[in-house]
């Protein structure tokens, strides 16, 4: 991270459990909290290390950026770890994320298909590149339009880092708040990164039973609609 990076990441609540069983755990991660700990103590504090600080053996099965919020699971168990990491490795886990995207979307319904590479020298970020890209597919829906920006629903059927925002940009509509990706404008139009991990369906590593958790986000209310910034 940046040498001007100031971390300060939210305390209340110290841990948002949606789920918990003897096998995992599902949270919904605040915006500014770290999923796993970055290099140094300044940088300790994050999910993962909170959870352990109460559960033991704890191990993130997948994470979330700095910046986004939302479902994130965590394995209390090794076995449990290696069948929810499994589970996500196949693509069997469904993710749905909800975004405000900066501009007017044209179609109800797209598809981004666009390959996804490493920036190199500019870490985190990735960019298009046909050449030496890995493959990446988002799926969008228009949830509301407003007058500069779009409340969408957004479905990564890959996992590249930083998909969702880089396919986001491509289209010419960047997520609202995005402070690798957007424009001046954009980046100023909210606090935080607008992008949220609202839903998650996995399988029970051990019954198998099918697991459905929603989220809400702290940037639109129930029905759909933006909370005033």
């Amino acid at each position: 991270m940046p040498s001007a990076f100031n971390y300060l990441p939210p305390v209340t609540p110290w841990l948002d459990i949606v789920f918990a069983d003897k096998d995992l755990l599902v949270l919904n991660k605040p915006s500014g909290l770290l999923s796993v700990p970055g290099r140094g103590e300044h940088l300790a504090d994050s999910l993962l290390s909170r959870v352990q600080a109460e559960y033991g053996f704890a191990q993130i099965v997948n994470r979330l950026d700095l910046a986004t919020s939302g479902l994130v699971v965590i394995a209390l168990r090794r076995k449990a770890e290696r069948h929810l990491k499994q589970q996500f490795a196949k693509r069997q886990v469904h993710k749905r994320y909800l975004a405000v995207i900066w501009g007017q979307l044209l179609h109800q319904y797209g598809t981004v298909d666009l390959p996804l590479a490493s920036a190199g020298g500019d870490p985190p970020k990735n960019y298009v590149c046909y050449q030496q890209g890995k493959a990446a597919i988002t799926h969008y829906r228009l949830l509301q339009q407003f007058k500069d920006s779009a409340l969408v629903e957004l479905t990564p059927i890959t996992g590249r880092s930083h998909q969702l925002r880089v396919h986001m940009q491509a289209l010419g509509l960047p997520i609202v708040g995005d402070r690798f990706y957007a424009s001046e404008q954009a980046c100023a139009a909210a606090p935080r990164l607008l992008l949220h991990a609202a839903h998650l369906q996995l399988q029970q590593p051990y019954t198998g039973q099918v697991l459905n958790f929603s989220a809400d986000s702290d940037f639109v209310t129930a029905a759909g609609c933006l909370i005033a910034k």
